[in-house]
């Protein structure tokens, strides 16, 4: 009898100061076996159009809180929002150690810059703005009084 392979999904993540989004990419995954504690993530199940067995291991970069976390099963994924234990600076990864996984990548539709503020799109006024850079008055009109060189007549063409 022929070994059974199991396949590593893809995996997206992105992260704010306190929490991990992190999805699973398995469609028409049923009762799959789900695994959170401190340090890592366990899944497996199967899925996709020939029901092939996915698995992934998933340690975690530092600590996480299992309690304090969530997991949504969809139809073509699964996603959780998972607490960091240390709300703090941002991870350099998600995975411990330095090794590079080639199913890991960055989510990058929930992907916010640790120094982005989500209120600093809500409060902006452009009107106000544009009103408060004075000293911009006439300045098109300027630009036209100005000689340019282009301006001169071109040469006939022999």
């Amino acid at each position: 009898m022929a070994d059974v392979h199991s396949f590593i999904p893809t995996v997206l993540w992105a992260q704010r100061n306190n929490i991990l989004y992190i999805t699973i990419n398995v469609e028409d995954c049923k009762n799959p076996a789900i695994t959170l504690d401190e340090n890592s993530l366990h899944f497996k199940g199967k899925g996709g159009t020939e029901k092939h067995e996915y698995e992934v291991t998933i340690d975690f970069f530092k600590a996480v809180v299992p309690t304090e976390s969530k997991k949504t099963i969809q139809d073509r994924f699964i996603f959780f929002v998972i607490k960091k234990k240390e709300e703090g600076p941002f991870w350099p990864q998600l995975l411990k150690g330095a090794k590079k996984a080639h199913w890991l990548k960055t989510d990058f539709n929930k992907w916010k810059d640790e120094d982005d503020s989500d209120d600093d799109d809500k409060d902006m006024n452009f009107e106000d703005m544009m009103n408060s850079m004075g000293g911009m008055d006439g300045a098109d009109n300027a630009a036209e009084n100005l000689d340019d060189s282009d301006d001169e007549d071109l040469p006939d063409l022999e």
